[in-house]
């Protein structure tokens, strides 16, 4: 009752409150806001269940106005694939229970005879598996026939016969919320349902069977009135049962947003893999690269010998297999052909397959049920291949996995790494970056590296750490060398800590931050600015945007006095205009002219052939720099940068 007032003395000190109770020592796992999130986060303890060998089963518990969400069906699909009979070396079907309450309202609409199609809902279960996920129809009202039916499904679940599924009638009395005038139902409906109700009716056969006298049903239902009442009166105490005081900790939420913790394996066993790690092809391959994008004499040497930003995700993620054994991958295509974009490629050959498998092309379950498999105590990392299909799991990315670790205060932890690609070449729907959606929600860390060294990095560092982070990645650069750092990226294991800025090329008239690939338009500006105008640019690469210190950033300002940022994102709503914001008044004193935004315009992404007209280019940045902050000699810019031409695109909204 603590928990539900808000109270401090709660479960999780009031932060979970009324609408996500959950207690870890009992099995409960959390309660779900959002209709229907619960099935995949139990999907996800499934998966955590089968792939760690632990023992019991997972029941997820959502009600009949639930299946309207797709999640729900992606979630049964995905718990009941054919690989786990018949690919995976731990075969058997997933140990879970989709228990669901149909109480035959969603809200105020009526589930059977109106907003659904199924009229019985345990006929969903056809449309599943051969088995038709063992679908029963069962009476909620009747406690014997419910423990009946749990324990022949529980039976199936431990025997690897899972996933079940379980349409308990059962009836809602009240209203959706308290909002909720019931305008839809008649109290006819309602008093021919409490007649049925089981606090009468089974009480009454308990007493026809001689279990128990009748007296002694009205001593226990005063003994929990007492109970409920002095419960709550000790919940809603202020001194016995206080809120967080605010004014005494006003970091307290603040210092729940992120656990930062530094896990090397979270759990102490020995991994399962196919091979010993020195003996992976790819490792081998990698091994004879070399690790600096130019030689002696300053030539670029050949994509075939360079170390490319491939290799070091791919060598954060084996190293990380071959240490924690909790460590799974799964996503659209991770095993084929080395993944989307190769980065895989080589773990195939070493880990089986319930440590690294395709999923169905369910991006709100694939991420969902990362949250589950977070939660339960593994490391994940899943991909969604383009970061336009973030869209498919917004409630996932935004509502689950950014909000556990704080609602929990501090309790559950969330060592998920979600991977998506920035896409090049392929349009309106599969090339936008979308850093700025994940930047703007709490909870998420979000890392967007463009080099070699800092790939490697960066994801050692979030397979190391127990936070979610969105690992953001442009396909433009896979294939690039290491260009910046001369001693080229060691074959060792480093760190770099998400939200430290780097500075690529220094300089004393000007800063430009970029954001991932756009780096390398920044580099090729400062070659001309440098060339051909005298102008020195200093090139800081963000590489995460959630956390971010500002510190190099300010001091490059202080230096030059004036501040480009650019990026591939679309400038109205980027990330860059927060930071611009910032940077503003933090280097007030120093700037010698406003910071400026450049990025791609306020359209749909144009196919390919028309990049160089929608993505900012080198000459965009100088055509900024000539127009908005320092006019150089004898150039004509070809960008309209006018106020003019800002006030026209505004008002036209793009």
């Amino acid at each position: 009752m603590s928990e539900i007032f808000d109270r401090r003395t709660g479960f999780h000190r009031g932060m979970g409150g009324s609408m996500h109770v959950f207690f870890l020592p009992f099995g409960i796992y959390p309660n779900n806001a959002i209709v229907g999130g619960a099935a995949p986060v139990a999907l996800g303890a499934a998966l955590y269940k089968k792939i760690n060998d632990k023992k019991g089963i997972v029941i997820s518990n959502v009600g009949d106005g639930a299946v309207g969400c797709g999640v729900v069906y992606e979630s049964m699909n995905f718990a009941a694939m054919d690989q786990y009979r018949t690919l995976w070396e731990k075969k058997g079907g997933l140990p879970i229970l989709f228990n669901f309450f149909n109480n035959d309202y969603g809200m105020g609409g009526q589930t059977r005879g109106e907003t659904m199609a199924y009229d019985f809902l345990a006929r969903l279960g056809a449309g599943v598996t051969p088995s038709q996920m063992y679908a029963e129809r069962v009476d909620g009202f009747n406690p014997l026939a419910v423990i009946d039916a749990v324990g022949r499904k529980k039976k199936l679940l431990l025997e690897g016969k899972g996933p079940a599924m379980l349409d308990v009638v059962t009836y809602r009395y009240g209203g959706h919320s308290p909002s909720d005038a019931m305008s839809y139902r008649t109290i006819e409906e309602v008093n021919a349902w409490k007649e049925y109700d089981p606090i009468v009716t089974y009480r009454k056969a308990l007493v026809d069977a001689k279990v128990e006298s009748d007296g002694k049903f009205d001593e226990i239902l005063a003994s929990i009135e007492e109970r409920m009442l002095k419960l709550c009166k000790l919940a809603a105490d202020p001194e016995k049962s206080p809120y967080i005081d605010f004014k005494k900790d006003p970091y307290y939420i603040e210092n729940l947003m992120f656990s930062n913790g530094a896990v090397e394996k979270m759990e102490d066993r020995t991994p399962d893999v196919k091979m010993p790690m020195e003996e992976n092809p790819r490792v081998k391959q990698i091994a004879g690269k070399l690790r600096y994008a130019f030689d002696d004499k300053g030539n670029k040497v050949s994509d075939m010998k360079a170390y490319n930003i491939r290799d070091g995700l791919f060598e954060a993620i084996i190293d990380r297999y071959y240490k924690d054994p909790t460590l799974v991958s799964y996503g659209e295509d991770v095993r084929d052909w080395g993944g989307a974009f190769a980065v895989y490629k080589g773990l195939t050959e070493a880990l089986p397959y319930h440590r690294l498998f395709n999923s169905p092309i369910s991006e709100a379950a694939i991420v969902s049920s990362a949250v589950g498999y977070g939660l339960c105590g593994g490391r994940v990392i899943v991909e969604l291949m383009y970061a336009d299909f973030m869209g498919r799991a917004g409630d996932e990315i935004f509502n689950q996995l950014a909000k556990w670790q704080a609602m929990s205060s501090g309790i559950l932890k969330m060592p998920v790494v979600l991977r998506v690609s920035v896409g090049s070449k392929y349009g309106a729907q599969h090339s936008q970056d979308w850093v700025a959606l994940p930047a703007h929600v709490p909870g998420l860390k979000v890392c967007f590296p463009a080099t070699p060294y800092d790939a490697k990095g960066l994801m050692n560092a979030a397979l190391n750490g127990t936070d979610p982070v969105i690992f953001f990645e442009s396909q433009r650069i896979y294939g690039k060398g290491e260009e910046f750092r001369k001693e080229g990226v060691p074959a060792g294991y480093y760190e770099i800590p998400l939200g430290e800025p780097d500075v690529k090329r220094v300089g004393s008239d000007v800063t430009i931050l970029t954001i991932g690939a756009t780096l390398y338009k920044a580099v090729e500006a400062a070659k001309i600015l440098s060339e051909k105008y005298g102008v020195e640019a200093e090139i800081i690469d963000a590489r995460s945007v959630v956390p971010f210190n500002y510190d190099k950033v300010v001091e490059s300002v202080k230096k030059t006095g004036r501040i480009i940022l650019a990026s591939d994102a679309c400038a109205r709503g980027s990330i860059l205009n927060d930071f611009a914001r910032n940077i503003t008044e933090l280097c007030f004193d120093y700037l010698d002219a406003p910071p400026v935004v450049c990025g791609a315009h306020n359209w749909i992404t144009p196919p390919h052939e028309f990049d160089e007209e929608f993505f900012p280019q080198a000459s965009w940045i100088i055509d900024f720099i000539n127009d908005k902050m320092l006019p150089l000699k004898g150039h004509v810019s070809t960008v309209n940068t006018s106020d003019a031409e800002m006030l026209r695109t505004a008002k036209k909204g793009v």
